[in-house]
């Protein structure tokens, strides 16, 4: 049974979760990451949900504001190896939306990669559409924006 908490950006088990997801696309955009590696940093603002199983941290995800009050912008998503093709990950975006909504949000951003098609898959499944590419994705080939309108 998955187990979802929300958190603080500093909380430890989110932190442990978003090293995994450092190292995971670093062996995924070896020449590039250090490019991306500036802009995944979490602010202690940012809203955080962890996915547990059996108690144990598999799973995260957060989302910041942008400049317009109105959209989020989901980042750090992530879910560990031996725990994908369980639904967690479509749990956390979920929730990240729920918690958006809440707070008065009408839209969702988000930026994966090309060599992510697993991310790009679910993010469509959940009603993502690909967007023009933002800042500071603008001319980077390996981005992917989608958008989302929440309910």
């Amino acid at each position: 049974m998955i187990h979802l908490e929300r958190v603080s950006a500093d909380h430890e088990d989110f932190q442990q979760l978003i090293t995994l997801l450092d190292k995971d696309l670093w062996s995924r955009y070896p020449d590039t990451q250090q490019f991306f590696d500036v802009h995944n940093k979490v602010s202690l603002d940012a809203k955080a949900v962890v996915a547990y199983v059996d108690g144990k941290p598999v799973g995260c995800g957060c989302y910041r504001e942008t400049r317009d009050e109105q959209t989020v912008e989901i980042k750090r998503m992530f879910v560990k190896e031996t725990a994908r093709g369980k639904g967690i990950a479509q749990s956390i975006v979920r929730e990240l939306e729920k918690w958006a909504v809440e707070e008065g949000k009408q839209q969702a951003l988000l930026e994966t990669g090309t060599n992510q098609p697993e991310a790009i898959s679910l993010y469509k499944k959940l009603g993502y559409e690909q967007i023009a590419n933002y800042d500071p994705y603008i001319g980077s080939e390996e981005s992917v924006c989608m958008g989302k309108e929440l309910a």
